[in-house]
């Protein structure tokens, strides 16, 4: 099965002024890496090689400087551009050419998911070609986010974007998988009160027609969406002490594109080279040769 890759990078970033005055959020760097590195981690550690990169019109070059058609990294790149920040789910509605009927995933430009058994579960919800699977995470304040209600079964029975009185601590997260239906569905959709098409909606389409599936990210996984500069922060916190601490790299994606078997050893070490007056290269040709040294 073929599942493509959409990653929005859109918006203005207005809580991250002014360091999103001239760069899109997307760009900013989270530790070592741009942000944009994680979520497109993410999708190709679930076996995803064709993204699609959304974002403003006056950023696409920008995305294309540092990422290229991708077939370095043995994957393929498209861009489209958001003229206007007008949902989330408008992302398939744009995408709708770049599918072309086909299962894919969405992920937002600034999220990271992070822990055991999180790549295995993601990859596993991927294999699926009917309806829709999102992903939940138990929150403190669920009022910030979507918000998705389950029964005893693990049944949805209710999704709303942002909601006054919430009915679960379920979060939505900035994951999500969809069927090939989704484009024709996004398009039906009407504007929010907010003046948006949401992506909770496009959800509640597909729980209308008995098609929605939750998955729960357990406690051990971490998820963070990085909007305001407190949490860009902790963000790069986060990041700084996992690998200093495990003398890894999280989410490169060269390291990514060698372990998932999308370039050989010698295309990784060549990327690697290219990187090696930084630490972030250094670390890449020292994971290389220790793995070649086992």
């Amino acid at each position: 099965m073929t599942r493509k890759g959409i990653i929005l990078a859109g918006g203005a970033g207005t809580r991250l002024h002014p360091l999103t005055l001239a760069v899109s959020k997307q760009l900013l760097p989270v530790y070592d890496k741009p942000m944009i590195y994680y979520p497109l981690s993410t999708l190709m550690l679930a076996g995803i090689r064709e993204v699609l990169i959304i974002t403003t019109p006056a950023d696409v070059s920008r995305f294309r400087a540092l990422l290229g058609d991708g077939a370095s990294w043995g994957m393929r790149f498209s861009y489209a551009e958001q003229a206007m920040p007008n949902g989330v789910a408008q992302a398939f509605v744009i995408g709708r050419d770049f599918l072309a009927g086909e299962p894919s995933a969405l992920i937002l430009g600034d999220n990271i998911f992070y822990g055991a058994g999180l790549t295995a579960q993601i990859h596993a919800a991927a294999q699926r070609t009917d309806g829709a699977t999102i992903f939940a995470y138990r929150v403190r304040d669920p009022r910030r986010y979507g918000v998705v209600e389950i029964d005893e079964a693990g049944t949805p029975v209710s999704i709303e974007e942002k909601p006054t009185v919430p009915r679960s601590r379920l979060a939505v997260t900035g994951l999500y998988l969809f069927d090939g239906n989704a484009s024709d569905l996004a398009g039906a959709l009407l504007p929010s009160s907010r003046d948006e098409y949401e992506i909770t909606d496009l959800g509640a389409a597909y729980m209308a027609r008995g098609e929605l599936r939750v998955e729960l990210l357990s406690r051990g996984v971490a998820w963070l969406d990085m909007g305001t500069h407190e949490s860009l922060y902790e963000a790069s916190s986060f990041i700084h002490t996992l690998e200093t601490r495990q003398e890894l790299k999280i989410a490169a994606p060269e390291e990514v594109a060698w372990r998932m078997g999308f370039i050989t050893d010698d295309e990784f070490h060549h990327l690697a080279t290219k990187l090696a007056g930084s630490a972030y290269g250094q670390s890449l040709l020292d994971t290389l040769s220790a793995e070649r040294a086992r």
